[in-house]
């Protein structure tokens, strides 16, 4: 197993049956050993810096009716909402004061915000907080519309493969193509975009084979960021009885993550944080390296809903930040504003 990961380590790949043999045979001295590597390997590559991302969840409006998500199309419990471009706006404002450098609107696939109207968005923001970075995560879209995202000054976009079996895929997104999910992720990249892609861990069904395909794909994509983090039941989703992931495996995964990927962009996720108090701060030491702090407003925040007992904070951002920074440097850790673009990347 040692020799396994050193492999990884040195390589930055092993085969699918290895991928395999290391996730059915993982010993806990061994995992350690994993995670070790894992921070060596982040640290060559971006030092003990945490990346601060400003999230603003622009939308709970959603088309789609993913099995396991709490602002699917079919749940009429939701609390709707919307932002107006101003609000938006004004969130990236009070957000550049405070020193960040990159905002991150996501939300569920909305047509209302259609492309005419999230260039305005995009062009107002690099408008009012030069230098920013503007990350998007809004869904299935087609390439055309990437690319007049980042024409109009987008940095990135996320979109989660969620899995990377296509009958898992299927059996948790109703009237979805996995084909056309992966088609996206492939234009992202070629219009010059950073992509994040990322999936769900603890999935009913999954298996470590289904495990090792994300892995796979992580691989031959060679995203510039990926968004891991645990599946949560929502009380509103067919999932809802369920049992979730957990933080040990979110973990050991982020650590494979590190070494097969090593300039990826890592954030550790706030359903890691939700299912493990210092999950956050054990991710930093597995190779995460960014986190995203919520900038909406405060009355949205319960309202975006994902999944149940989701972590968050009706605290002032200011106040909030200082708190999350502290957390960071209490883990050994450097926290950054910087845009933190993956360092491989250059807007062509």
């Amino acid at each position: 197993m040692i020799h396994l990961i050193d492999k990884l380590f040195i390589n930055n790949s092993l085969t699918k049956e290895e991928l395999i043999f290391l996730l059915d045979n993982l010993t806990e001295s061994d995992r350690d050993y994993l995670i070790s590597k894992a921070y060596e390997t982040r640290l060559r590559t971006y030092g003990n810096t945490v990346f601060l991302r400003g999230l603003i969840e622009i939308t709970n409006y959603c088309k789609r009716d993913c099995c396991y998500c709490g602002i699917r199309a079919s749940n009429s419990s939701a609390q709707r909402y919307r932002l107006t471009e101003e609000e938006i706006l004004q969130a990236c404002i009070n957000g550049f004061e405070l020193g960040y450098r990159t905002f991150v609107l996501q939300g569920g696939e909305d047509a209302y915000f259609t492309d005419e109207k999230l260039i305005k968005i995009i062009s107002s923001i690099k408008s009012k907080c030069p230098e920013a970075a503007v990350t998007l995560s809004l869904g299935e879209k087609s390439e055309s519309s990437y690319k007049a995202l980042y024409d109009a000054g987008a940095d990135r976009y996320l979109l989660r493969h969620e899995t990377a079996t296509k009958s898992l895929y299927e059996s948790i997104h109703p009237n979805m193509s996995f084909e056309n999910r992966i088609e996206c992720l492939k234009d992202i990249k070629k219009v010059g975009l950073q992509v994040g892609a990322g999936f769900l861990i603890g999935l009913p069904n999954q298996t470590n084979r289904d495990i090792v395909n994300d892995l796979i794909f992580l691989k031959e994509l060679e995203p510039h960021m990926v968004g891991i983090g645990p599946f949560i039941p929502q009380k509103n989703t067919p999932l809802r009885d369920e049992k979730g992931g957990d933080s040990h495996t979110t973990i050991t995964l982020l650590a494979i993550i590190r070494l097969l990927l090593p300039n990826v962009l890592l954030p550790a996720t706030t359903a890691l944080g939700t299912i493990d108090s210092s999950g956050r701060e054990k991710a930093f030491k597995a190779g995460a390296n960014v986190i995203m702090p919520n900038l909406s407003p405060f009355e949205c925040r319960k309202k975006y809903a994902l999944y149940d007992g989701k972590v968050f904070t009706d605290t002032e951002s200011a106040e909030e930040k200082k708190k999350i920074e502290t957390k960071i440097k209490e883990a050994g850790f450097e926290p950054v504003l910087s845009r933190g673009d993956n360092i491989t990347w250059k807007r062509i």
